[in-house]
């Protein structure tokens, strides 16, 4: 697939780039170099390979929800600036 100056424009346009005229010969240079390489890539032989699902093999070190010793309500609620003796009083946000 080979990138021209309409195609550049539509692809602009839809990404809400402004693209200067000075600028359009190097960005069809480099679009249509990496659609080349991309082309490049389908040439390669994965039979038998397994789509990769995620980067690294680590896992998620999960660990239990114990109920154990923690600060106080009152003690966490005695240096917050607005509290209703129950839960910590913040700004709305959102309408």
């Amino acid at each position: 697939m080979k990138v021209d100056q309409e195609t550049l424009h539509k692809i602009a346009h839809l990404a809400r780039l402004e693209v200067k005229p000075e600028e359009e010969a190097d960005l069809l240079t480099s679009l249509n170099g990496v659609l080349t390489w991309m082309e490049q890539l389908n040439e390669v032989d994965t039979t038998g390979v397994e789509p990769l699902t995620h980067i690294s093999m680590e896992m998620n070190a999960l660990r239990e929800d114990v109920v154990g010793n923690h600060l106080p309500r009152e003690q966490a609620l005695s240096n917050a600036p607005q509290h209703d003796e129950r839960f910590f009083e913040v700004p709305k946000v959102l309408e």
